[in-house]
């Protein structure tokens, strides 16, 4: 039985989420909490295993909360709880050691509470295992940095034969891809396309914060974007992305796969068809199945696979099914993964 704590405002969204929760006979909520400062004081006697937090909360907020849950209680897992308007605070969070997020139901008659209570369920039940990997090092990041040319000593490229860089991700994603991009220098001669699992709306703050933090340009895709060396597209939520023959976007609403819209299979399986061995594939954390079958067709079609190792992946589901189905060439630290990319393209086209 796993136990859970809920913190939220409002008393039914307490009810509301509790009894959620509870459908799942592993789970039960021991207890809840109406804002931050009644949370703190409840921690002190009980022993959640798991802590949903509701972000915008009075008299002690889910940031500062989460912050000072952190410190006295870093073995208990996190997932905050936002509104859409709150989306650049759930960024925040991912990035000081939040699990993950769940969009907070709306409406104010009908909550769409159906549409998230097996994601809700699915998190509070990895976040446990998760949790032993939220403080990994990353401590080699620093001098894989200093290590990492200025320059890219590289051919020059035509629009016909540039390295593209296909990256999926989900829970731990958004810290992952933060600790990846940013490793890139700013004359990358590739082009970057990540589908990140995120409802729709958050990741244009995901997008937009990587965008300040990269060497490179990073932007949400739109449809008719074209790939370009130095450029990081990130789909859409709520859309899957591919890349067609032209190198374009093309975006598209079709069935959930996995469970998931966007899903990284569809944009992995567009581009082994169409740039072949051009392609290099990477799996990072992430909880779930998404992955394994695209990758399977990057490597069918003479692409190269990466994969993140478990001693820096939050969740090792996509990782792990990539591995299960021999769809990879290299599993690294996720703090290795780009230095490792530039030396391939600099051995491959040198």
């Amino acid at each position: 039985m796993i136990k859970v704590m809920v913190v939220d405002d409002s008393a039914f969204m307490r009810k509301l989420f509790t009894d959620s929760i509870e459908k799942d006979s592993k789970l039960n909520v021991i207890e809840t909490a109406r804002n931050g400062k009644d949370a703190l004081k409840k921690l002190k006697d009980i022993q959640p295993d798991v802590i949903t937090l509701d972000i915008e909360m009075p008299v002690k907020d889910g940031l500062i909360t989460l912050k000072e849950i952190n410190k006295s209680y870093p073995e208990i897992p996190v997932i905050m709880v936002s509104a859409l308007d709150n989306r650049d605070t759930v960024m925040k969070a991912l990035e000081i050691g939040a699990f993950d997020f769940i969009p907070k139901p709306s409406g104010s008659i009908s909550l769409n509470i159906d549409d998230i209570i097996d994601e809700l369920q699915e998190k509070i039940k990895v976040s446990i295992n998760a949790e032993n990997n939220k403080n990994k090092s990353i401590s080699g990041a620093f001098n894989v940095r200093k290590s990492i040319k200025n320059k890219v000593e590289t051919k020059s490229y035509t629009d016909n034969d540039f390295p593209i860089i296909a990256i999926g991700a989900s829970s731990g994603g958004p810290k992952a891809l933060k600790d990846v991009l940013t490793l890139f220098p700013a004359n990358f001669p590739g082009a970057l396309v990540v589908v990140q699992h995120m409802p729709a709306g958050f990741t244009t703050s995901l997008s937009n914060r990587l965008n300040q933090q990269c060497n490179l340009k990073v932007k949400e895709a739109s449809q008719g974007d074209r790939l370009k060396p130095g450029q990081v597209l990130i789909a859409p939520g709520d859309y899957h992305l591919t890349i067609n023959s032209e190198g374009k976007v093309e975006l598209n609403q079709k069935p959930k796969n996995w469970g998931v819209r966007p899903c990284a299979d569809y944009m992995l399986k567009s581009l082994a068809k169409n740039y072949k061995e051009r392609i290099i594939g990477v799996i990072l954390t992430g909880m779930g199945h998404d992955g394994g079958e695209g990758m399977t067709e990057i490597k069918n079609n003479g692409g190269y696979g990466i994969v993140e190792s478990k001693s820096t992946a939050l969740v090792y589901g996509m990782p792990g099914t990539t591995i299960k189905a021999g769809a990879y060439d290299k599993v690294l630290p996720r703090y290795e993964i780009p230095e490792y990319i530039i030396k391939l393209i600099d051995k491959e086209m040198n």
